[in-house]
């Protein structure tokens, strides 16, 4: 009877030391990982700090943080979709290989047999099987038919390789891409706190004026009637600013852009209208609907919706005044802005509105963010569960198709 060898002792349970052992490492690690953020936070606001009072300095890196934000989430927008379909291709062949396992056994003991040497683990890596059907070919051991068999074999191990290869470097860009836009959104955070903290040294008069636009929300049931009134309540200083963005409205045949290069400026550089053609979408995504079209609740769409990704960024696409932000009926969260001229723009279905008030917001600046699923009834009538951004553009009250004025391609987009 032959000797076998005694069967490996059970491993022992883990014990209360061991167990301790590893809650320290996880401790140390989140320890370690909250040390890295707090010194990143610190880092951040020593630079901010640096700044000062420097408004159009804190505008600028608001602006220009915002937009390698959105630059980073369209990167790994882009590489998700790449690696979609290769994803596909890497299961498609997989199967394909798995119901050809006969042949590769068989063409791998034709190479054993004219080779003397064994053939290696199946489909352990595709790339010893590629290497051992490529020998066997070279070989020409085998019937014709058996190579037919081969040279599909191989083509295929071959795919399955490039894939495999193609897969690891879109991982390892997408990883990089979340990495870097973890930063960027951590600072953007505190300059948006920055910002805000600024803007809410009146903090009594803020209050007043948040209590008094709820108050409105409450009074009305549409957004025209909403916006009249809270038009009609400006002071006296908000109403000059706003009327003298009416007045350069005339002159809007040929726009100045460079003039929207100032991060410096307190009211709208460049009239609405002539910003035709000029504006960026708001947040990175397709858009699900057009104006005019039918919303499915019996009407039509008086503005366009947007599908996007959760915690997207928004940023304003155009310069203007928060007149509103808040709930209001079945939009969610919405943020309107006085663009001048008597336009008004309108954004709602975010999760978190970043900005207050009275509050001049410029083109590219961060101005919300969006949450996990829908938030307005308009995402219902698209039938999606992603988040969805509604926007919309009014003319003394009324809804106009926005179409003209959005950018056709990436250089006549205004970033601000």
């Amino acid at each position: 009877m032959p000797f076998l060898p005694a069967a490996p002792a059970a491993a022992p349970p883990a014990t209360d030391a061991d167990a301790l052992k590893q809650h320290d490492q996880e401790l140390d690690a989140a320890r370690a990982q909250e040390r890295e953020s707090a010194e990143s936070q610190a880092k951040l606001r020593r630079e901010i700090d640096a700044l000062g009072d420097d408004r159009r300095a804190l505008n600028q890196q608001l602006i220009d943080t915002a937009a390698r934000v959105r630059a980073v989430e369209a990167s790994i927008e882009a590489t998700r979709t790449r690696l979609k379909p290769l994803d596909e291709q890497q299961v498609f062949i997989r199967k394909s290989l798995d119901e050809r396992r006969a042949v590769i056994v068989e063409i791998l003991a034709v190479l054993q047999r004219v080779g003397h040497q064994p053939p290696p683990a199946l489909l352990v890596q595709p790339e010893d099987a590629l290497q051992a059907v490529r020998t066997a070919i070279t070989l020409g051991a085998m019937v014709p038919d058996m190579r037919l068999q081969a040279d599909a074999l191989s083509g295929d191990l071959a795919d399955l390789v490039r894939i495999r290869k193609t897969i690891v470097s879109e991982n390892e860009h997408l990883s990089r891409d979340l990495d870097l836009l973890g930063r960027e959104q951590l600072r953007l955070n505190v300059l948006i706190d920055e910002r805000q903290n600024k803007q809410t040294a009146t903090e009594q008069k803020l209050d007043a004026e948040r209590t008094r636009a709820a108050d409105l929300a409450h009074q009305v049931d549409t957004l025209k009637e909403l916006i009249a009134k809270l038009e009609s309540g400006l002071n006296s200083a908000a109403r000059t600013a706003h009327a003298e963005a009416r007045s350069i409205e005339e002159d809007a045949t040929r726009p100045d852009l460079s003039a929207l290069k100032d991060p410096g400026r307190l009211s709208p550089a460049v009239a609405f209208a002539a910003m035709r053609g000029h504006l960026r979408l708001p947040v990175n995504g397709v858009k699900i609907r057009e104006f005019g079209a039918s919303d499915a609740l019996g009407g039509t769409q008086k503005g366009i919706t947007i599908g996007t990704h959760a915690g997207a960024q928004i940023t304003a696409p155009c310069d203007g005044w928060v007149v509103y932000a808040g709930t209001f009926r079945s939009y969610g969260q919405l943020l309107i802005l006085n663009a001048g001229g008597g336009y008004h723009v309108l954004l709602a279905g975010m999760e978190r509105i970043s900005v207050d008030l009275g509050q001049f917001v410029l083109t590219g600046e961060p101005v919300a963010v969006m949450g996990g699923g829908s938030q307005v009834s308009a995402a219902a009538a698209t039938k999606s569960k992603q988040p969805v951004l509604y926007v919309e553009f009014r003319k003394d009250g009324a809804p106009i198709d926005p179409s003209p004025w959005w950018a056709t391609n990436e250089g006549e987009k205004v970033r601000g």
